[in-house]
């Protein structure tokens, strides 16, 4: 009996000193995709679309508020049916703040490593490489450079999309059917990585409850949130079918002629940008594939053909987000690799050297020593100005100071087509930083700009340091 207990002692103390690198690595990457997507924001980096945007639906739904996002014109739910924002909002009525999105998305992805890990010793994979694949993923180039692009709700699924892998192979119905919801909440294309996560499951994992869950739930919702929740708000429908022209005028026009015209879908498939996408998606775990395992690559498939046949460059780089519902997979094939001794490297150093090499190779984070500096100059006069506007007035600025002033129901940036007749009547402040334009609007269009605004006598400046203006109408109008 006693030669039991220490056995099982034993195997505690062995499980603890595997789990602490586990739970150092989710805190202490938790703190640097934090700090690191905060100081981007505090620079002036972020923008409109996509931190402004979720923050000022978030605080519109606080305040009871329709959460109409004024720059884009529409509903939140008619972009992509992300109804998990509705779970979200009651953070903003504790207190409403931006970096709730910031910390929630930094939260997310380093929870990840965990169930990698955990995918990993369930695999049969050593502990030590299966540490060391927990560290891949925290190096993979995306989970870093996505960090820095604003906020989105799919990445908050990235961690869940292996953890319902996890409760399928462990026969959880329940949470396998509780996280698979989670999301399909999260974006209306993740319907079709769950439903081809669910075809995976029956045909390869042979787990037919939850693949039939999988497969019915991600069917039924792509049907609903693009046939009827998304033309509901947005009464042109979805707003991506414009990134495949030419395959279609709809979501069901596009899937009809994938199969009745392939010779559409090859000619779009064979291209440079996408050889050299492909390149950057698999060369950072190029070591740990192998062709007899890459059968979860099946569940990303989805994805990776939307990418590869759209002509909306944003969707073929390790930038954005479009890429994220193929990181799981990925890591469930180096896995299975792993796990029967098919991977090109097996030493968990050179897993982890691979991966160094790669993420410093293609991350980002050199943006901090010269793209979010470059706005230095006129950081300080930018938040004085800010700190001038009244709360819940109306504001017209750029696109990248917009996410300071979203709690409010009127915000808008301006545009090169940007009409100054519209001012009078839709903004109590324009906020202008001459000397750094940003993508919206050309130096010209804000020259132009502003010398109406100086000429008009519906504004007064009343604050002017380092090329920012801030102009106001005399007497404030009240928000509608």
């Amino acid at each position: 009996m006693d030669q039991k207990l220490t056995s099982l002692d034993a195997l505690n103390d062995r499980s603890d000193s595997e789990a602490k690198p586990i739970f150092w690595l989710v805190g202490v990457s938790a703190v640097v995709l934090f700090l690191a997507s905060s100081t981007r924001h505090i620079l002036f980096h972020s923008a409109a679309f996509d931190l402004g945007y979720f923050d000022q639906a978030l605080y519109l739904i606080s305040q009871g508020q329709p959460p109409v996002v004024s720059f884009w014109g529409f509903h939140f739910l008619g972009g992509h049916a992300d109804w998990i924002l509705y779970l979200l909002a009651p953070l903003y009525k504790i207190y409403p703040s931006v970096y709730w999105l910031l910390a929630l998305q930094a939260i997310a992805l380093s929870l990840g490593v965990i169930p990698t890990w955990l995918l990993a010793k369930q695999a049969g994979v050593k502990p030590g490489q299966a540490i060391a694949i927990a560290v891949v993923y925290l190096l993979y180039p995306l989970v870093f450079n996505i960090n820095l692009f604003d906020f989105h709700p799919e990445v908050l699924a990235l961690p869940v999309l292996l953890a319902v892998v996890l409760a399928a192979r462990q026969n959880r119905p329940l949470w396998f059917t509780l996280g698979t919801l989670f999301i399909l909440g999260c974006r209306d294309a993740l319907s079709l990585t769950v439903a081809a996560m669910g075809i995976w499951l029956l045909l390869v994992e042979r787990k037919r409850l939850c693949g039939a869950i999988a497969l019915g739930t991600g069917t039924a919702w792509f049907l609903l949130a693009t046939q009827v929740v998304i033309p509901h708000f947005r009464p042109f429908g979805v707003e991506a079918v414009a990134r495949y022209a030419g395959l279609g005028n709809s979501v069901l026009d596009i899937a009809k002629n994938i199969f009745l015209q392939p010779n559409l879908v090859l000619n779009r498939l064979f291209s440079l940008p996408n050889l050299e996408y492909l390149c950057l998606l698999f060369i950072p775990v190029l070591w740990g594939l192998s062709l007899k395992h890459l059968a979860p690559l099946l569940a990303a498939v989805p994805q990776l053909s939307m990418n590869l046949l759209t002509v909306y460059q944003p969707q073929k780089d390790l930038v954005h987000q479009y890429s994220v519902p193929i990181l799981p997979f990925l890591l469930l094939a180096i896995i299975a690799a792993v796990a029967n001794d098919k991977s090109w490297i097996r030493n968990r150093r050179g897993m982890i050297l691979w991966s160094l090499i790669a993420f410093l190779a293609l991350a980002k984070y050199d943006f901090f020593f010269g793209r979010y500096l470059k706005k230095l100059d006129t950081w300080q006069a930018t938040r004085e100005a800010i700190a001038q506007i009244q709360p819940a007035a109306s504001v017209l600025t750029s696109a990248q100071i917009v996410p300071h002033l979203t709690h409010r129901p009127t915000v808008q940036f301006e545009l090169n087509h940007f009409k100054t007749a519209a001012l009078h009547n839709n903004f109590n402040y324009v906020l202008l930083d001459t000397r750094h334009p940003g993508m919206s609007c050309s130096k010209e269009c804000l020259t132009t700009l502003l010398g109406q605004l100086q000429q008009s006598a519906a504004y007064q400046l009343t604050y002017q340091r380092d090329d920012v203006y801030l102009f106001v109408q005399p007497v404030v109008k009240k928000p509608v």
